[in-house]
């Protein structure tokens, strides 16, 4: 074909003109088509195969046209007509109906159903949605949302990843509760509990407008109502998602904000950064952390702080059971992979203590479980006060509540608090904790460090061992606390070994100790009781102390005998000379929270004290009567006992006046009658008493759990 014909469309449809015969034949092609069929048809013949045709195929008829064209026309008829008249509600009893079978409640949609289909980003609404309570919970609602709106991205979905570019939540009303028996509203798994994290996929644009929240929770005695919202802050500084929540937890306000970076350019392998802070009533926590895969709340981490009056308030936020303790400021990392929680690089303050360590909460058991490794450097004793119900003492470092108790104790003059335990929470976790104080301060005795290691079980929680050193000696043993019962029963069994007389009573008089030597001693009781005072009140067992030797000032020795004028004459020349304790011994059996001495003996070179009495753990009040006796003649003696009695944590002393009183009116009679020489004979003392058996009394105490086979003369 020439050029001219290529650019002239005219001419180039022209068919082509046919190639010239050649004179007397017919046109190549024809003759090798005919060449072709000739070989073809011998072929066949020497194979014995049929000749055959390929089928010849007709253009369709008019009427099959006309068939084609009604049905065409006809479908596309009905699919405007179904466009026209198409409504998504008619799905809504269907969406209800599997959103009951999921949820295992009813279900309800009382407004309309839109959904934009056909689009790379389908989205939906759905107007009043109405979720049930369970069966169990009678027949209130749980929930109660004007609307909800969802757009999802279609093309990750084609990849198997869900990314909603809205979730978006208007005016809901939520209702939670749990009752006493575990049973919560939020508990969608009919009666099957997983122990899965909470996982959502990846949400561009999260939105909760006027929410309201009530919560009630019969566990964790629990109570909150409020509202909360979220939505994504745009702004050229503060751009980002932000959620707030305020109301009233525990009739105590509550405030709640987390905000984070931009939803919109989330990506789910990259770590979203957040902030958190909450207040609840006077305790503030605070958190700056990363979710390391966005919107998979079963891993993150965070460095956390917390401040309040008391560590059982956190019971509140945290669900996790805490001790009581005075005001705190504590610090340390908070990682979560799955259902287990730890906190490394703990740091701060309880009370006036310092406290560091670490700890872990594993969420996946039946029970919560809490291991913990804590180091108190140096330890105010008075701060452990709280951890039994009563306050380290008055000021700054004791909350208001443990204020009032050591008001009340100090207004009664006692030392046991009143204060209810909650064997509830010890019931709801088990525990593993190690504790070591590696100084401790202002004890009531002369403590000087100490350690033990705690576990709970399935209410039964256990102090063993248990280690309390002195400068000298130390005391060990194990204290246990049974929960597993209504009443609660509190067992105590302690050993006192190697200790010394003038560490437990750092007594100075003019200017030296008094008293020396080692002491020995052992207290096994148990009571039942939901507060310490209670527990101790209904006390039974066995209470021994044992000194087997040491030395005490002569001048307190004499007066112990009531010796006036040898006693008086080493006092006044303040003479330091000391006289051998033999021995002394102090067995009580305790009943019903009254501690009866069965023996009071304390013997020393001139004089040997017996006595009575007893303590009373209900009133904690004493009453003590000790007579001394002297071993060699007096020529004045006044037999005088001596009372000790009062509150155990002041008692007075007293000498008895009658005796007195009587043994001077036997002086003036006998110097009427007689001489005046006759008035002493009612003072002198033939000094007939005998040293203690010591070797008894010791082997004794020592049947009742004294070590004292390690007693040093």
């Amino acid at each position: 074909m020439s050029s001219e014909a290529l650019n002239d469309p005219k001419r180039a449809r022209k068919a082509p003109e046919p190639a010239p015969r050649r004179p007397g034949g017919r046109r190549p092609l024809q003759r090798a088509e005919s060449w072709a069929r000739e070989h073809w048809d011998a072929t066949r013949a020497r194979l014995g195969e049929t000749r055959f045709h390929a089928p010849h195929l007709k253009r369709p008829g008019r009427k099959a046209l006309t068939i084609s064209g009604a049905v065409l026309a006809v479908i596309a008829i009905a699919v405007a007509i179904l466009i026209a008249i198409w409504d998504w509600n008619w799905f809504r009893g269907p969406l209800a109906s599997f959103a009951s079978a999921r949820m295992h409640r009813p279900v309800t949609i009382s407004g309309n159903l839109h959904v934009h289909l056909w689009s790379w980003t389908p989205s939906a609404t759905v107007d009043g949605v109405h979720v049930a309570d369970p069966a169990w919970a009678g027949k209130g609602k749980m929930a109660d949302i004007g609307r909800i709106a969802v757009t999802i991205r279609l093309r990750p979905l084609l990849g198997g990843h869900v990314d909603l570019r809205l979730l978006e939540f208007d005016n809901p009303d939520v209702r939670l509760y749990r009752d006493p028996q575990g049973r919560a509203t939020w508990d969608f798994s009919d009666g099957v509990k997983s122990n899965q994290p909470l996982r959502l996929p990846p949400i561009r644009n999260f939105v909760i407008r006027n929410g309201k929240l009530s919560v009630r929770d019969d566990v964790r005695k629990l109570t909150f109502t409020g509202s909360v919202a979220a939505s994504e802050r745009l702004g050229a500084v503060n751009h980002g998602f932000e959620m707030r929540g305020q109301g009233a937890l525990n009739r105590q306000p509550f405030t709640l904000q987390v905000t984070g970076g931009p939803l919109l350019n989330i990506d789910r392998n990259k770590p979203y950064p957040f902030n958190a802070d909450i207040r609840a009533g006077a305790t503030y926590v605070t958190a700056r952390g990363a979710v390391p895969k966005p919107f998979d709340f079963g891993h993150f981490y965070m460095n956390a702080t917390a401040r309040g009056p008391d560590l059982a308030d956190l019971y509140g936020i945290t669900g996790v059971p805490l001790p009581n303790t005075p005001p705190y400021d504590l610090r340390g990392k908070l990682t979560r992979n799955d259902r287990l929680y730890s906190i490394t690089g703990i740091g701060g303050r309880v009370g006036s203590s310092d406290l560091t360590g670490a700890l872990s909460v594993d969420a996946g058991r039946p029970r919560t479980f809490l291991k913990a490794n804590l180091l108190t450097r140096s330890l105010n004793f008075p701060d452990l006060g709280a951890l039994f119900g009563g306050a380290p003492k008055h000021g700054a470092v004791a909350s208001p509540s443990q204020k009032m108790e050591a008001q009340h104790l100090a207004a009664e003059n006692r030392i046991f608090p009143d204060s209810t335990l909650d064997t509830r929470r010890i019931r709801q976790i088990d525990a593993d904790v190690t504790y070591k104080a590696v100084a401790i301060r202002n004890a009531p005795v002369n403590l000087s460090a100490g350690s033990a290691r705690v576990k709970l079980n399935d209410g039964l929680l256990r102090a063993q061992p248990l280690s309390l050193d002195l400068p000298q000696g130390r005391i060990t043993g194990y204290i246990q606390l049974n929960a597993r019962k209504a009443a609660p029963v509190s067992d105590i069994d302690l050993k006192l070994a190697n200790a010394r007389i003038e560490h437990l009573i750092p007594l100075h008089f003019q200017g030296s100790i008094p008293f020396a030597g080692p002491l020995f001693g052992r207290a096994k009781l148990t009571g039942t009781g939901d507060s310490v005072h209670k527990a101790f009140a209904d006390a039974n067992g066995q209470v021994t102390v044992v000194a087997p030797g040491g030395e005490i000032r002569r001048s307190i020795a004499e007066l112990m005998g009531v010796d006036v004028i040898k006693g008086l004459g080493l006092l006044m020349s303040k003479n330091q000379q000391t006289t051998p304790i033999r021995c002394a011994v102090g067995d009580f059996r305790v009943k019903n929270g009254v501690l009866n001495a069965d023996t009071l003996v304390f013997d020393t070179g001139p004089v040997l004290v017996t006595g009575t009495g007893q303590i009373n753990l209900g009133t904690e009040r004493l009453a003590f009567r000790v007579q001394g006796h002297p071993k060699k003649f007096q020529l004045i003696r006044l037999r005088v006992p001596v009372d000790v009695e009062g509150p155990i944590r002041s008692p007075h002393m007293r000498l008895e006046k009658g005796p007195a009183i009587a043994q001077g009116g036997v002086a003036a009679a006998l110097a009427s009658f007689l001489s005046p020489l006759a008035a002493l004979l009612p003072f002198v003392d033939p000094g007939l008493a005998k040293d203690a058996n010591c070797g008894g009394l010791v082997a004794q105490a020592s049947q009742h759990g004294a070590p004292v086979k390690t007693a040093s003369r």
